[in-house]
């Protein structure tokens, strides 16, 4: 939307200007480990392979650097973690919810006095202020809040100071975004280095034994048992003092120093449990078997003293004297093996794999390491740290106190492995071996990075190595167990020789003692040996020979000895290995020699001009050697004259192994032959040249080369990585070279691009290879990024056979047509015979048209010719690694660039037109390979979403070297290709939003967008500081201008074409409902955020001028936002201190944008439609996809961003034209933003939630799992991104490439962060939340300015009160608040009359919310909260000239505040009500008027509500006690409705948190009731319920809201039922809340009578929609009542008696309490008395265990006596008629009966004629359940049972529970048999039989007990009766193995019915004559009123 103009000439060079070129190439020094770089002797010529390896790895890397960007996160400092001290710039934000924390003192230990409730009748409201405010200190005053200013200057005195002091950068305060999306970070791959395993370092101590006589040697290696392979070269080290020392000095020349080294690094890149560290310990030769020699050491100690002592020293002597003779020699004497499993202790070894983390966790914050990179080795490399060998691997020191002794044949490796296993498997080689006592200590730890004063095994010195240090380090060279995939980086030349065994059994009687001499010859004569081999320990540091250690009298040793050789770089034919073969005589004899010569063996170094390898089984000469015999094989050697004489005939004796380990030498044949044949070509040769074992021609050397090109692809993998560098380098070179071979011009380009293309897919498809996040193979991308550089072409090479070249030979290639005709297929060509000859002539064709094209190519343009015109599979390889050819494209431009010096030429002439055609070619194949990809099967869209970041990274970099113009039209193609072939929206938008984010990371996005557009095409600059182009015209053109910014108009598109598209793409993934949309809109949300972010954070943007530009040029996004609205994520449902309670069912329904609890607090907009902000209801449902959290709130930060930077004058005007829907729109998006960026407090920070780490936790298994399979991690999130196969949802929320790759740094690893950590976050996300809500707040200003002049501004006032005061009801910081304050101030001055007349609702909020900051610990708060208070009274005054309806709302609000707020402090309050009293005081103005007065008596009220909240503190811990003194409060309100209605629903919150929904949802009816008398007062209509009447059947007790009569009530008073619940909606919102509750607690029946009252209402406003929701409801209701009729649980009752003076009130008074249902009487009986015992102190409280009456006379005054007993409901007999279900026998509960047994002797229990029951009815004062758990009993009836109407009672008890079994549907035979044992059971003791016998026995001789005798008589009749059917039924149920058991039931139940017979019929004559007449009275209990006290005495029953 802006041009270029003069104005911002210097704005587009602040943002870097094009002038430059962006690419620069540097040459970069390699790192060198040592002090000089390891390379080849100096003074010898090397031969061409060698030369070029050394070259390779000694010359400088070459990188492509971008000037402006540096690296990726220069500008983006969140993402690496750069800046680190930011987080002390910032200002400390002071929440009070965080002052609060601090200052709560601990809990008071200690019992507390239990605060008694006084009067409950009824303390008014209204009394005399209990404190006298007066009394208290004001607050300190705003200063000029009285003084009269206009509203303009405190608006602008309010800007002024809100724009002080504010954050420059929002985003610098955002966490950054979960950065699985960060598609544009392309991972600076790993440089290229020499492979070290995981190193230890060993530090050899002591090495001792029992007797010290002579020296001896140590070497250690590690070997692996499982693998049986030796995995380390040796370490030798001498630990003799200098007296043993001195015994070989005549045998050491010189000492080396690096030969006195003590430690030694092992390398281990594949860890196992299986390794061992392997002590080996030589001794000098002497005579004497193995056996003999230790012997001493076995039986001789030291510390024995006396003889052993002279022993000693006699062995002492003994070993000197041989020393000095055989010093040179050595014998095998002990061993030791040390297991390492401990050290790399991994439980999943077995299985190979890798813990992720620790692979991670190694690179440092500020390495980016790509989790690939770290473990680049392969997949399968573990690390130490993964293993435990890490962090808790401490240095350990082990000590060896044992040997095995060496056994003289079995010295092999093959026996030591056979050993080692059966030394795992237990300990039976101690006993099989002997072993020698000996003290061996060495220390073991992880080796350090930098390790000071260090060795190579070269011994090239390691940097740092300090001068003085006599002792080195030395590194031990690892042979590791599997392929290691580490291109060879340093010179490395090292040859070792392993003689293994020599059979000399048939040898002539004098070899016994052998040794071989080992030398490395350069010649044949004696002074050849060339002193290559590495010594041993204590002696020079390179040896001419080396002898091996004796096994005495052994005719075929084996041999354990390692010879280290350091290989020439230049071989000869001249160089071998000479062994030779002597006899040692150990016995000193007379003039004899110690050595006596056996044969000789040797070993040419090369074989067909390659290095020899391998096992060898040498023939043994006897005699002196031929001349010229090294120049064959030992075993080929022509016949000679005189002939040689061989040991054996010329068999081979004598074992060998060779290996070699070189960065040289290939040991591969198809590298080798490559490599031969490429120097034939550079280098002049003699032809034939010998390759391997042919011989080949000059004629037939280039399709030699061809077919080696072709097979390169077949060389074994390791070896081909080892030399990638080199071979990647020789093909680039042949590619462009031109060759000319005898005569005719070769072209090579096609077959050397052909194998790197398939070099590439053998990389990329290995399994042992690493890959990164974009799939890249690590090996490949380090290449191109280091290694890579243009071919040097060598001019003029003339060839052998055509000394006349042709005359330019510039490189050159077939045209096109012949390229394509003759493109070779690579694959068929390796399926056919490597020799094949007919590959030749293909491309034999010299012609004409190859002399042609000798027009200059260029490598570039090279290879996108061969891109282009490749064909079948080698086409697809290279489009599917495209990534590659892009990069060397690039990295090839820019070289070319940067030689040409063309930078400063135009882009478009820098590169020819056939070069920028082949270019779209490849991007149009490319996209449309991707389209076609996407098209197919789920699997094959990771290789398009791979491919199609590889095109976006490609086009980014072309932007940069290239016109871009052209790149602009390439993109555009892009774009319509990809929409013209795909349908799949998702799939769609994320390839296009992948690319494009990728394309927007360009740091030069801006100028791409902004400013390079002419200044005529613009349109008129909407900024007013820049002057328009047509002033002139009309505004209301202006205007539609502005409004069209925010709009994403084809114009914008045309102008900023990267943002237009990135904006198109975003709405459209907004707009779409379709499976699989939210992750790409995600995506979307995520691409836009960390654009802004990194423009943010841009140091090139800082100026706020700039800002202004970029937040204009993403001024569409604005609309986008608007638009996507109602998808926004709802906030409120997850904040948990909502002050309103939401009536609201919509909400659980359709997914509601904002939710109703907004809309419906607002008092059910849907009846009074007044326009408070859009009801979102209004809007569709369900076409939308909603956005999840995290991704709204990426999205609101946008928003706020481009409010935050815009223009702010540009923002008004935009604001003033919006219409009032619009304007709505952006409060809806504001009073989102509140909520999305409230404070969530330190607390939160600080727990990581759990279910985070473990999703983490899972999703690491998964991406070991893909690790394993050696597939990208990446890859492997793509396909478990298919739907279907989302097992884990909160994956992609989880993964985060960034970092150090993954989301779980060690953020979620320590879950205890620091106290430092946590602080920064908490300080970050303070200032977040400050900044956010103060850009909210600008936002508003800037509305309310803006609409001042419209009409609807009424409308809009309540949208933007409600967005204030949603913000203060958030946790804000005392910044904001200042600010928020002082707007609401404004506002109040600016529209008070308004406020006053139309927002009611609002208006009470506002009261609430500013009364809450008056209680505020913070006094800066308090003294704004208390301003604001005092100038709404002021305001409101002058409005009306009476305040009732703000003193109203205030009371109210106070009311609810105290009900609600757990933090409320009153102090604070009190605090501010005086320092209100004081502004009123000092308000001269209004002295003269009433309101003075009236502030006072509004305060006074205030207090007396705080003194009754004081009350309520006191009783925090007894929710009962709690609960009556709300009930009371609440009644001492019935005169104001309104805070009745507020203190019931203070109730209604409390009951709820203790679950006790049955009571929250009776205090709803009863304000239901409330609100139902006053709108039938007000009008009568017939729907509405008729005043609390109506809600009997749901409860009896609603009655008592019926008191709000007319008298106490005048609907038109100003201010009283003003608030929402006083209208039909609210009456509706009320009564579905607490069917809610009824519903939740198990009261289904109820639920159908609330509805009953709803119904009528809805049907009235035609609400259908509601009603369909009320019906749904009603159908769970009654489905609930049917399916869980008898598994309802509902109340259990108690009566509690209080007896004790400590009671005070409560003394003798008793109640019955409803508790949870099963609750058994310990539990209520534990809670009361721990509850009081706190108060009183345990010992003062008694819990009376029996239910009788308590005698107050008999207790102890001074303890407290509390009586709890189980009661059940009690109905009459006529009761249970209108009682049939379970629940009306649970409902409406006034009396409650319990029983006391006793004996008229005193004692409860007795025989069954003399026990005597008291039944006690109670009567409470208010029918259960009720809007309390605890009602007052007030009358209490007993009845006394005589002996024989308890045994009635029982037996009536009795057949109703046999009724009851008998008839159960479905029948139970258990109950049934459990029933009928305990009625016919003969063993039943006071069974029927024997309440018979005792009461039916003999008629009674007293006539009143008649009737009683007959009523028992006919019990025990129908008992009978009932017996026999149950004995009938069961027959019927039993299976066939209870038959006895039923035979045995019958037989009893017979038994029983004969001995009962004559007492049932015995009937008593008298009986059937009238005595006297019985008066019935009725007595109806369920209804009612009065009640009669029925005394009973004992002597009537008696």
């Amino acid at each position: 939307m802006t041009h270029l103009n003069s104005l911002d000439v210097p704005l587009a060079q602040d943002l870097g200007d094009f002038t430059d070129d962006d690419l620069d190439v540097v040459f970069t020094p390699k790192e060198c480990r040592t002090l000089q770089p390891s390379l080849p002797e100096e003074g010898v010529e090397l031969d061409p392979h060698v030369r070029d390896c050394v070259q390779t790895y000694i010359r400088e890397w070459l990188i492509v650097n971008r000037k402006n960007q540096g690296s990726p996160e220069i500008c983006g400092f969140k993402k690496t973690g750069s800046r680190k001290d930011f987080h002390k710039t910032l200002p400390k934000q002071t929440f009070e919810s965080e002052t609060l924390e601090c200052s709560e003192p601990a809990a008071q230990a200690g019992p507390r006095h239990l605060n008694v409730l006084c009067d409950v009748s009824g303390k008014g409201p209204v009394t005399a202020c209990d404190f006298d405010l007066r009394s208290l200190q004001p607050d300190k005053r705003l200063e000029n809040l009285l003084e009269q200013v206009s509203a303009e200057d405190f608006e602008k005195q309010n800007e002024e100071a809100r724009r002080t002091n504010r954050q420059a950068e929002l985003f610098a305060l955002y966490p950054s975004v979960d950065e699985e999306d960060a598609v544009e970070i392309r991972p600076v791959p790993e440089c290229p280095k020499e492979h070290l395993g995981n190193r230890i370092l060993v530090k050899l101590l002591t090495l001792k034994f029992e007797i010290e006589i002579e020296p001896l040697f140590a070497s250690i290696a590690l070997y692996d048992v499982k693998e049986r392979k030796k995995i380390s070269e040796n370490f030798h080290c001498d630990l003799n003092s200098d007296q043993f020392k001195g015994f070989l000095r005549a045998h050491t020349p010189s000492v080396a120093a690096s030969s006195q080294a003590r430690s030694a690094v092992f390398s281990v890149t594949y860890p196992s449990s299986d390794i061992y560290l392997v002590v080996k310990i030589e001794k000098v030769l002497q005579q004497g078997e193995i056996g003999d020699c230790a012997e001493p050491y076995l039986v001789i100690k030291e510390s024995d003293g006396g003889k052993s002592k002279e022993k000693i020293e006699k062995l002492k002597l003994q070993a000197e004297s041989f020393c000095q003779r055989l010093g040179k020699y050595r014998m095998p004497f002990a061993w030791a093996p040390i297991s390492l499993s401990s050290f790399f202790n991994v439980s999943t070894l077995e299985r190979e794999v890798t813990d992720v983390d620790s692979v991670v966790g190694r690179s440092s914050v500020g390495e980016r390491r790509t989790l690939a990179q770290s473990r680049r080795l392969s997949e399968r490399a573990l690390s130490l740290e993964e293993n435990g060998v890490g962090s808790n691997f401490k240095t350990s020191t082990l000590s060896v106190s044992s040997f095995f002794k060496q056994e003289g044949d079995r010295l092999s490796d093959e026996d030591l492995f056979k050993f080692l296993a059966d030394y795992k498997r237990s300990s039976s080689l101690q006993r099989r071996v002997k072993s020698i006592p000996g003290l061996l200590r060495l220390e073991i730890s992880t080796a350090p990075e930098i390790i000071n004063c260090c060795l190579t095994p070269e011994m090239l010195p390691v940097k740092p190595f300090p001068e003085n240090r006599t002792r080195p380090h030395k590194e031990i060279l690892e042979f590791p167990t599997r392929e290691v995939y580490v291109p060879h980086t340093v010179y490395r030349n090292l040859l070792y020789v392993y003689p293994q065994r020599l059979n000399f059994v048939n040898k002539l009687a004098s070899a016994r003692n052998i040794t071989i001499k080992i030398q490395f010859m350069c010649g044949e004569d004696a002074s050849s040996a060339m002193p290559v081999i590495f010594g041993k320990s204590s002696g020079p540091e390179f040896l001419q020979e080396v002898y091996t250690a004796v096994t005495y009298h052994n005719k075929s040793p084996d041999f354990y000895e390692e010879v280290k050789i350091k290989l020439p770089a230049k071989l000869t034919v001249n160089h071998h290995l000479l062994f030779t073969f002597y006899h040692i005589s150990c016995q000193q004899k007379q003039g004899a020699s110690v050595e006596t010569l056996l044969g000789y063996s040797w070993l040419p170094i090369l074989l067909n001009e390659r290095l020899q390898t391998g096992s060898y089984c040498l023939p043994v000469a006897l005699e002196k050697l031929p001349p010229n015999y090294s120049m064959h094989s030992a075993e080929k050697v022509p016949l000679q004259n005189p002939p040689i004489k061989w040991a054996e005939g010329h068999k081979g004796v004598f074992n060998i192994e060779v290996q070699a380990v070189s960065s040289v030498h290939t040991q591969d044949n198809h590298l080798e032959k490559f490599f031969t044949l490429c120097h034939s070509l550079e280098s002049q040769v003699t032809f034939p040249i010998r390759v391997l074992d042919q011989k080949i021609s000059e004629m037939a050397l280039e399709h030699e080369l061809k077919l080696s090109i072709i097979c390169l692809n077949s060389s074994r993998l390791e070896p081909l990585v080892l030399f990638l560098h080199l071979v990647l380098d020789k093909l680039f070179q042949l590619s462009v070279q031109p060759m000319v071979i005898a005569g005719q011009t070769a072209n090579f380009s096609q077959f050397a691009f052909e194998s790197v293309v398939a070099i590439a897919n053998s990389l990329h498809n290995s399994k042992d290879l690493s890959k990164d996040q974009h799939g890249r193979n690590c090996l490949l991308a380090s290449y191109v990024h280091y290694v890579f550089r243009l071919p040097e072409l060598q001019r003029d090479v003339p060839k052998s056979g055509a000394p006349t070249a042709l005359p330019d030979p510039r490189y050159h290639t077939y045209g096109r047509t012949s390229a394509a005709a003759v493109s070779s297929k690579l694959l068929q060509a390796r399926v056919m015979s490597s020799s094949n000859p007919d590959l030749a002539g293909t491309h034999s064709a010299a012609d004409e048209e190859v002399k042609n094209v000798m027009s200059s190519k260029h490598f570039h343009e090279e290879l996108a010719l061969q891109m282009v015109v490749s064909t079948g599979m080698v086409r697809e390889t290279v489009f599917k690694y495209a990534w590659f050819f892009f990069e060397l494209l690039v990295k090839s431009m820019a070289q070319h660039v940067h030689n040409m010096d063309k930078r400063d030429s135009f882009r478009r002439t820098r590169f020819s037109d056939r070069f920028m055609d082949d270019i779209t070619t490849i991007v149009n194949v490319v996209t449309s390979e991707i389209a076609a990809l996407l098209v197919k099967p789920q699997k094959e869209n990771e290789q398009a979403e791979k491919m199609n970041i590889s095109l976006a990274f490609f086009l980014y970099d072309l932007l940069s070297l290239m016109d871009r113009g052209f790149v602009f039209n390439l993109i555009r193609h892009y774009c319509n290709q990809l929409s013209a072939k795909l349908n799949n929206l998702p799939t769609l938008i994320s390839m296009s939003f992948f690319f494009l984010r990728i394309l927007c990371s360009h740091e030069h996005y801006l100028n791409l967008n902004l400013f390079f557009m002419n200044a005529d095409t613009a349109p008129t600059s909407p900024c007013p500081s820049i002057s328009s182009q047509n002033s002139s015209s009309c505004s209301s053109f202006q205007d539609q201008k502005i409004a069209s910014m925010f709009d994403l108009t084809s114009e914008y598109r045309q102008q900023h074409f990267l943002t237009g598209l990135l904006f198109t793409e975003l709405a459209a993934a907004l707009k779409k409902k379709v499976e699989g949309i939210s992750k790409v809109q995600r995506k979307a949300v995520s691409a836009i955020h960390s654009l802004l972010s990194s423009h943010d954070l841009d140091p090139r943007c800082v100026k706020p001028e700039v800002k202004v530009k970029i937040a204009a040029l993403y001024l569409p996004l604005v609309g986008i936002i608007l638009d996507a609205l109602p998808q926004l994520c709802d906030f409120t449902g997850v904040d948990t201190r909502r002050y309103r309670t939401s009536g609201s069912d919509e909400e659980q329904e359709g997914a509601g944008a904002i939710n109703q609890n907004v809309a419906l607090a607002i008092a059910g907009n849907n009846f009074n439609l007044k326009t408070s902000g859009i009801v979102l209801s209004s809007l569709p449902y369900k076409q939308y996809n909603m956005l999840n959290a995290d991704t709204t709130r990426n999205l609101m930060i946008c928003f706020l961003w481009i409010m935050k930077n815009a223009d702010q004058s540009l923002i008004r005007k935009w604001i003033a034209d919006l219409p009032s829907m619009q304007l709505n729109r952006i409060l809806d998006l504001l009073f989102i933003c509140v909520l999305c960026f409230e404070y969530k407090g330190k607390q939160n920070s600080d727990k990581v939630s759990t279910q985070v780490l473990q999703k983490s936790r899972d999703v690491k298994a998964r991406l070991e799992e893909a690790l394993l399979r050696g597939e990208g991690a990446r890859g492997e999130m793509m396909r478990r991104r298919a739907p279907g196969n989302d097992r884990f949802p909160g994956l992609n929320e989880n993964l985060r490439w960034k970092k150090e790759q993954t989301h779980w740094r060690q953020a979620n690893e320590k879950l205890d962060k620091t106290k430092a950590e946590l602080d920064q976050e908490a300080l970050i996300s303070g200032n977040l939340a400050t900044e956010a809500h103060l850009i909210i707040l600008d936002m508003q200003e800037n509305i309310i300015q803006a609409s001042s002049a419209l009409d609807c501004k009424d409308s809009l006032l309540g949208g933007v009160l409600r967005v204030l005061v949603n913000s203060l009801n958030c946790d804000q910081s005392t910044t904001y608040l200042t600010h928020c304050f002082a707007t609401l101030r404004a506002l109040i001055a600016k529209f008070g009359d308004l406020l006053f007349e139309e927002e009611v609702e609002q208006c009470f909020d506002l009261c609430h919310q500013v009364l809450h900051h008056c209680s505020s610990s913070m006094d800066v708060t308090r003294s704004q909260a208390c301003a604001t208070l005092y100038l709404l009274m002021r305001f409101s005054f002058g409005a009306t000239s009476n305040f009732a309806r703000v003193k109203m709302q205030v009371t109210m609000s106070l009311a609810s505040l105290v009900g609600r707020a757990p933090d409320f402090n009153e102090e604070h309050l009190r605090r501010s009500l005086r320092t209100i009293l004081a502004y009123s005081e000092e308000d001269t103005a209004m002295q003269m008027t009433p309101f003075p007065t009236q502030v006072e008596e509004l305060l006074c009220n205030l207090n007396s509500i705080l003194y009754d909240t004081v009350k309520m503190r006191e009783f925090q811990e007894d929710p009962e006690m709690l609960m009556d003194l709300m009930y009371r409060i609440a009644k001492s309100y019935q005169a104001s409705p309104d805070l009745r209605l507020t203190w019931l629903q203070n109730m209604a919150e409390k009951h709820t948190k203790k679950k006790c929904y049955t009571e929250a949802a009776m205090c709803l009816v009863h304000a239901a009731a409330l609100v139902a008398e006053y709108l039938s007062m007000l009008e009568d209509h017939s729907y509405l319920p008729v005043g609390s009447v109506s809600f009997q059947n749901i409860s009896s007790n609603v009655l008592e809201e019926s008191v709000v009569s007319d008298d106490t009530l005048s609907p038109d008073e100003d201010g009283v039922c003003a608030g929402q619940y006083f209208t039909e909606s609210g009456l509706v919102g009320l009564l579905e809340q607490a069917a809610e509750l009824f519903s939740t607690g198990g009261l289904y029946e109820t639920v159908n009578e609330v509805y009953k009252l709803v119904i009528p209402i809805l049907e009235a406003h035609r609400e259908f929609r509601k009603l369909t929701l009320t019906h749904s409801k009603l159908q769970r209701a009654f489905d609930s009542i049917v399916n869980k009729d008898h598994k309802r649980m509902f109340g259990t009752y108690f009566r509690v008696g209080f007896f004790g003076s400590k009671f005070g009130d409560l003394d003798e008074q008793e109640f019955v309490y409803k508790e949870p249902a099963i609750t058994k009487l310990p539990e209520i009986s534990h809670r009361l008395e721990a509850f009081y015992g706190q108060c009183f102190g345990a010992e003062f409280v008694e819990v009376i265990k029996d239910s009788t009456p308590v005698d107050k006379t008999k207790l102890d005054p001074n303890k407290a006596y509390i009586q709890i007993t189980f009661v059940e409901p009690y109905f009459d007999e006529y009761e249970m008629k209108d009682r049939v279900t379970y629940f009306e026998k649970n409902f409406n509960l006034r009396r409650f009966m319990y029983t006391t047994p006793f004996t008229l002797e005193g004692r409860p229990r007795g025989e069954l004629h003399e026990q005597y029951r008291r039944n006690t009815v109670l009567t409470t004062m208010h029918a259960f359940p009720y809007i309390k758990t605890r009602i007052s009993v007030i009358q209490k009836e007993e009845f006394v049972l005589t002996p024989i109407e308890v045994a009635i009672e029982d037996m009536k008890k009795k057949t109703l529970q046999l009724a009851v079994a008998i008839n159960q549907e479905p029948p139970d035979p258990k109950m049934l048999q459990m029933v009928l044992q305990g009625s016919v059971g003969a063993t039943v003791n006071q069974g029927p039989l024997e309440v018979a016998q005792v009461f039916l026995a003999e008629i009674p001789a007293d006539p009143k007990l008649y009737r009683h005798h007959n009523k028992l008589r006919l019990c025990f009749k129908e008992f009978i009766m009932r017996c026999g059917e149950a004995v009938e039924k069961n027959k019927r149920l039993i299976t066939a193995d209870q038959r006895e058991y039923q035979q045995e039931l019958k037989k009893n139940y017979s038994k029983l019915k004969e001995n009962l017979r004559p007492m049932i019929e015995r009937k008593i004559p008298e009986l059937y004559k009238p005595i006297f007449r019985v008066e019935s009275q009725k007595r109806d209990s369920f209804h009612r009123s009065s009640f009669r006290k029925c005394e009973t005495q004992l002597s009537q029953g008696s």
